[in-house]
């Protein structure tokens, strides 16, 4: 009874035995009572022999409904098998697709039936695997990316270890400072990797105070302003102050965020500009820069995990990993904000927008962080 097969043909057999009984019985009740209206009509001709001419009629309308509810019940049974049939074969290859796509086989496409419903269950199973693939592509890239991350500081490591073990370096400050930038690399690497995992899993810690957002923002920028400097890049605070009830290390975190990638994208001779203002009941952060701009496709997949813009230089000191906007959007998302970026194009800059709200956020406020 639990197959759908089964349950197909039971239902058909019940509507067509519902319509032999009703049928039955209203041909059973009507027939003899016609009958002897005819009879009575036709001026009683034969009404000595009525009653053995009515049983005649009954049983020949008896047979005749017999026979027709056995063939109503084979019709059934044929057509409930033909539907289920035609139902499930489009099913077994879903069936078979989605046990594929569990096997790892991402990249097959499921043919659309021509029945509605069953078009938009193998539009979802195509659109499924299609995720699980972008999925698995960036999962297999990120193990790259990770290995060649850590490869390097370790390669840098490793060579200063044994020139020194060996006598090639000198133990002096100048080589321990260069082994101690490859760890802060690694630690880097390391705290991106475990601050997206806490994302992830709803698990990032918010310490709500009041806080002066354009204090923060300040605090940003002179941390950056040496690098900026260095760049030829003109970095431009603006707005009055902001006070709202957030967590000033973690917005810290999202606001160095966009700068680090602001000053990545503007060329020599460029500007970074931020703003702080209040919109309604928001408090709101932008970062905008004079640099490399957004194409609309990398605009639509900048937050997502491990995505780099092409052709978007890096800095040496970058770990390179593609996962910065991402974490800083679930910062954003735990003080129940957004995180918007805006760019006309290539070569015209882009702009990010932190909206937070000026009250307590309910997630933060309840103790959760998560998205």
């Amino acid at each position: 009874m639990n197959r759908l097969s089964t349950r197909m043909l039971l239902s058909h057999l019940l509507v067509a035995l519902t319509a032999v009984a009703i049928s039955y019985l209203t041909v059973r009740l009507l027939a003899p009572r016609l009958f002897d209206s005819t009879l009575q009509q036709m001026g009683g001709m034969g009404m000595g022999r009525g009653g053995a001419l009515r049983r005649q009629v009954v049983t020949a309308v008896n047979a005749a409904l017999l026979w027709g509810a056995l063939g109503g019940a084979l019709a059934a049974a044929l057509a409930g098998a033909l539907a289920a049939y035609q139902l499930l074969k489009p099913l077994g290859r879903v069936r078979a697709a989605a046990r594929r796509i569990a096997d790892g086989h991402y990249g097959e496409t499921l043919a659309r039936p021509r029945e509605r419903e069953l078009a938009a269950l193998a539009d979802d199973v195509n659109h499924l695997a299609a995720q699980l693939d972008s999925t698995e592509t960036r999962r297999v890239r990120l193990l790259g990316e990770v290995a060649h991350e850590m490869r390097t500081p370790l390669t840098v490591m490793e060579g200063y270890l044994e020139g020194i073990r060996d006598g090639v370096f000198p133990a002096d400050e100048q080589r321990i400072s260069l082994l101690r930038g490859e760890v802060r690399r690694l630690q880097r690497l390391s705290d991106d990797l475990s601050s997206l995992s806490r994302a992830d899993e709803g698990r990032l810690e918010i310490t709500l105070a009041e806080s002066d957002l354009t204090a923060i923002v300040h605090e940003a920028a002179e941390r950056l302003r040496p690098r900026a400097e260095s760049a030829d890049v003109r970095l431009v605070v603006t707005g009055d102050r902001v006070d709202a009830r957030v967590d000033a290390a973690r917005i810290g975190q999202v606001v160095t965020n966009l700068v680090t990638n602001a000053l990545r994208a503007t060329p020599a001779g460029g500007e970074v500009r931020f703003m702080t203002a209040v919109d309604g009941a928001d408090a709101v952060v932008t970062v905008s820069d004079s640099g490399e701009g957004l194409s609309p496709d990398d605009l639509t997949r900048v937050f997502e995990r491990f995505y780099r813009v092409p052709g978007r230089r890096a800095a040496d000191d970058d770990s390179g990993m593609g996962v910065g906007l991402t974490i800083a959007r679930d910062i954003v998302r735990a003080h129940d904000g957004t995180l918007t970026g805006a760019s006309e194009g290539l070569g015209h800059g882009a702009a990010f927008t932190i909206r937070l709200p000026l009250s307590a956020p309910r997630r933060a406020a309840r103790g959760s962080a998560g998205r």
